[in-house]
């Protein structure tokens, strides 16, 4: 045998070896992902899922604002009637306490709707944010993030959430909410959209063309994505 035929065989063997460690590797992320996905998180998503339907069903009105009309200062003043709600709900809670009537007036739950996004009232001095998101025109899921906000001397935080726990949420809430929420806010909306994108967009690799690809390994967001197409004559 000649020794060139030798390097190859060995090569070849070395590479199915790597090629079913990462095998293993990314079905034991799999495996973790689903673990981490149960029971907490799918309990969240739930409470989180009527909480914003409950918001939705208490508001007052629903405004459609366009990109040039979502600013710092509509944010402010979305902060203003979150604190506002807040003050009149702990007032009323007062008033029931030592049975006086309470004389802070009504305010009104304004939701407002950005692009693929709904902003919430909601109760306890928090913002929340529902992110809606689309493959070919058809919707796909829907994720939750809360931010507090109890005055403006604070800066807001994320409190809860239901993003996938591989996208860096705590990164830009690091890097972002602080010093530009607007920012923060809308980039959630492009990563969750390019996760789903990339998700997708591989779902339908595998149908279409599934009897042409030998083996396809992706990372948990899908931003690493490699497949081995077989070798047809």
């Amino acid at each position: 045998m000649a020794p060139t035929e030798t390097y190859a065989r060995d090569d070849d063997a070395k590479l199915e070896a790597t090629r079913a460690r990462l095998s293993n590797i990314l079905r034991r992320h799999e495996d973790l992902k689903e673990r981490l996905s149960r029971d907490s998180d799918k309990l969240i998503f739930e409470r989180l899922q009527k909480e914003f339907e409950a918001a939705r069903a208490a508001q007052t009105e629903e405004i459609s604002i366009d990109d040039d009309e979502w600013n710092d200062g509509l944010l402010a003043t979305i902060r203003e009637k979150v604190f506002n709600v807040h003050m009149e709900a702990d007032r009323k809670a007062m008033a029931n306490q030592v049975n006086v009537p309470a004389d802070l007036p009504f305010q009104s739950r304004t939701t407002y709707r950005i692009r693929n996004k709904v902003i919430y009232c909601l109760d306890g001095a928090r913002i929340g944010i529902q992110y809606e998101t689309f493959f070919a025109g058809e919707p796909c899921e829907i994720f939750h993030c809360v931010l507090e906000s109890k005055s403006f001397l604070e800066k807001m935080i994320v409190i809860e959430h239901t993003l996938p726990f591989f996208l860096p949420i705590r990164e830009l809430e690091s890097d972002l909410l602080s010093s530009n929420s607007i920012k923060f806010i809308d980039h959630l909306e492009e990563i969750l959209q390019a996760y789903i994108d990339r998700r997708e967009q591989v779902r339908l690799i595998k149908e279409l063309y599934g009897n042409q690809i030998g083996e396809l390994f992706h990372s948990l967001p899908y931003n690493m994505i490699e497949f081995v197409l077989e070798d047809f004559e």
